[in-house]
């Protein structure tokens, strides 16, 4: 079954693979033959944080317009036909990165989800420490997004969420070679399958939302998993460490939109 929640719910979508030194070094550009400024990149500090994005540059002004935006409180939904999702990944992780403003995993070719007949191909997945979306108002120690993208670059993104608990062997893959640098790149040993670590009931809440990063382009697809996985205390550390604070952009307002438990 496929409920509706009547409040709109946004998501958190994935960050883009982006240049680490575009989005998170500190060069500074010229303005006029012998005055320098540093240029000013997006993060999750106080003065460059998700509060501030919008105002960074005009590119970023759906940070701060949007009506769709994500992440957001998943709570009550209502009832409603809809099909259930396909998911055809495949074993493809083969790379590592961090990206300045998450650890992300790069995903060759070959593995996809069927959006009511529609293909996307799956692109990458990256973490957030803590959550960005929240469910009845529960925050997680961590989210995975499983960013993909159609023939048109169109973007549908699975949320999943992370509990302590028992050690995630998929997560082990990736934390033997995390890198300790934004734009450092590192090869898995042993290809990571998404599908471990994907939950066995793949019961899951749907919506439209947008980019949880800038420039919170708004028209993702959401769907996130109602079921958590697990991972251990050491492995979920080991993540958060590498970027050593939060990057979880706040829950927005939900408007309009509508929301779909499918069951």
């Amino acid at each position: 079954m496929y409920k509706i929640l009547l409040s709109t719910i946004t998501t958190a979508l994935l960050l883009t693979t982006a240049n680490a030194k575009d989005d998170h070094g500190h060069d500074a550009h010229k303005h006029g033959d012998h005055t320098k400024k540093a240029a000013v990149h997006w993060g999750y500090g106080k003065d460059a944080g998700p509060l501030k994005w919008g105002d960074l540059k005009s590119e970023y002004f759906m940070c701060k317009e949007g009506k769709n935006q994500s992440p957001i409180n998943i709570t009550s939904a209502y009832e409603v036909e809809k099909k259930p999702l396909k998911i055809n990944h495949k074993a493809g992780g083969e790379e590592v990165i961090f990206n300045g403003h998450a650890v992300q995993v790069n995903y060759k070719a070959g593995s996809s989800i069927d959006v009511d007949g529609h293909v996307f191909e799956l692109k990458q997945f990256h973490f957030h420490n803590p959550s960005e979306n929240t469910i009845d108002g529960k925050s997680f120690p961590m989210e995975a997004h499983f960013v993909h993208a159609d023939k048109d670059g169109n973007l549908a993104v699975l949320g999943l969420m992370f509990v302590e608990g028992e050690a995630n062997a998929e997560l082990a893959k990736l934390i033997e070679v995390l890198p300790k640098k934004a734009g450092e790149k590192n090869k898995l040993k042993t290809v990571a399958d998404s599908n471990g670590l994907l939950p066995k009931e793949k019961d899951y809440y749907r919506f439209t939302g947008s980019l949880t990063t800038p420039p919170c382009s708004e028209g993702v697809i959401w769907a996130v998993f109602k079921k958590p996985v697990s991972a251990s205390k050491e492995q979920l550390e080991a993540i958060a460490s590498v970027l050593g604070h939060a990057n979880n952009r706040p829950t927005q307002p939900i408007n309009a939109r509508i929301i779909g438990e499918i069951d």
